[in-house]
């Protein structure tokens, strides 16, 4: 969903250079970076720069490598502050709506925002909007958790 990389890290999808396809992990490779990027990675079993992953969007963010840990705690924190349904439904929204026309696109999203408004974790995070503190979801962890 989110790929935070250190400046020093190295991609590659070489399973070609040992007869074989990188068959599980290309539905996710080619949504991420398009069909023209994975073709040219699948066929030539190129590895790549953290710089380069960042250019095609295999990656999000670049980081210097004593960063990282640093970073991949903030990015964890800046998603547990979000509401678990919300999310699962805006990785639903993604993955669903670019197959979609224009008027199925409406009707998908008007049903999952008027559902969404309604659940407890929506009536949650707009009374604790209103309310000006943050919001106490469901299942949340404590930061300290995340390591």
């Amino acid at each position: 969903d989110v790929v935070v990389a250190s400046e020093k890290a190295r991609f590659g999808l070489s399973e070609v250079k040992i007869g074989l396809v990188p068959a599980a992990i290309s539905p996710y490779v080619i949504r991420r970076i398009g069909e023209a990027q994975a073709r040219r990675y699948f066929l030539t079993g190129e590895r790549i720069s953290a710089e380069r992953a960042l250019e095609i969007g295999l990656v999000n963010e670049v980081v210097p490598a004593e960063e990282l840990r640093k970073r991949g705690r903030e990015m964890a924190n800046l998603l547990l502050s979000s509401g678990p349904r919300a999310m699962a439904s805006c990785k639903e929204l993604l993955f669903k709506v670019p197959g979609m026309s224009l008027e199925e696109a409406k009707e998908f999203t008007a049903r999952m925002i008027a559902e969404l408004r309604v659940s407890q974790e929506g009536q949650e995070g707009m009374a604790a909007f209103l309310e000006k503190r943050p919001p106490r979801w469901a299942i949340k962890m404590d930061s300290d958790e995340v390591s």
